[in-house]
């Protein structure tokens, strides 16, 4: 018996044109189910921000890059 209920969650639209195919929701769903349930010696969420960090780094981005980027998006929100 699945233990699973119908959550909404708001994404954007092209991310909702592609769930709505049955089996890529339910992937979507057991990712989502093990990020927010991580186990002791295992956070997939920390890893994933370990990777993109690690990314960002050996492609030369510095914590002012970091900064100005995000600096930039804040800005291209509140238009």
């Amino acid at each position: 018996m699945s233990n699973t209920v119908e959550v909404p969650i708001p994404v954007e639209s092209e991310a909702a044109a592609e769930l709505s195919d049955e089996r890529k929701r339910a992937a979507v769903g057991r990712i989502v189910s093990r990020l927010l349930r991580p186990t002791a010696d295992h956070d997939p969420l920390l890893l994933a921000m370990d990777e993109l960090g690690a990314d960002a780094v050996a492609k030369g981005l510095t914590a002012d890059g970091l900064g100005a980027e995000l600096a930039a998006h804040r800005r291209e929100r509140q238009r």
